[in-house]
């Protein structure tokens, strides 16, 4: 009687492993076991959120406004202003070309005898005193850049070596083309800083 129980007993068992077994079989997977992380299928795409607008990102920028180069502008010598020790004088550049240009930083400028011409002493030292602005010019428009001239009589002729010049060499700021002012500062023709350039801004 007690053997005929136990084999109720285990066939009851069998028929209960068999019926579980069936259900982990039919479709879902096992749950991961506590502590692990699932492998995402390397199938599915990522998620995206509703709630986020789709950027568009251009191909490539608009070209900007080309740089004045020196044959678009005319240079000429401005106002000038005398002052005990030296001179200040503006450097006009007027566009010319019929189509917007633009300029930005310091014009290049020495003082030159000649022709031929052969440079006096040190180019015009840049002054830091108004920061530079990019300036667009429209056909016909003009900007200017003020130049000082310090007296070369202010210095020791033998610190010097005062030269008497026939022309100002200029440079439009970023182009390697100068035009030539006539010009008869005198310069030092020895390491003695006597110009000074700012840099372009709108002409007033």
């Amino acid at each position: 009687m007690l053997r005929a129980g136990r084999l109720a007993l285990t066939a009851a068992a069998l028929i209960c492993t068999a019926a579980v077994a069936g259900c982990a079989s039919s479709g879902s997977s096992p749950p991961a076991a506590s502590g692990s992380t699932p492998a995402a299928s390397p199938s599915a795409p990522a998620a995206s959120s509703s709630n986020t607008p789709a950027v568009a990102v251009p191909s490539s920028s608009a070209p900007g406004t080309p740089a004045c180069a020196t044959s678009a502008l005319q240079v000429k010598l401005g106002s000038s202003d005398g002052y005990a020790g030296g001179v200040y004088v503006t450097i006009d550049f007027t566009n010319t070309s019929g189509s917007t240009c633009t300029l930005f930083g310091y014009p290049g400028v020495s003082l030159v005898t000649g022709p031929p011409y052969k440079q006096i002493g040190l180019a015009a030292k840049r002054s830091t005193s108004t920061p530079k602005k990019l300036v667009t010019l429209a056909a016909g428009a003009t900007a200017n850049a003020q130049l000082q001239i310090v007296d070369a009589l202010n210095f020791p002729s033998a610190s010097c070596g005062p030269t008497k010049a026939t022309a100002l060499k200029i440079y439009p700021p970023n182009q390697t083309e100068p035009v030539y002012l006539p010009n008869t500062s005198t310069g030092c023709s020895k390491p003695t800083q006597i110009l000074y350039i700012g840099t372009v801004r709108p002409a007033s």
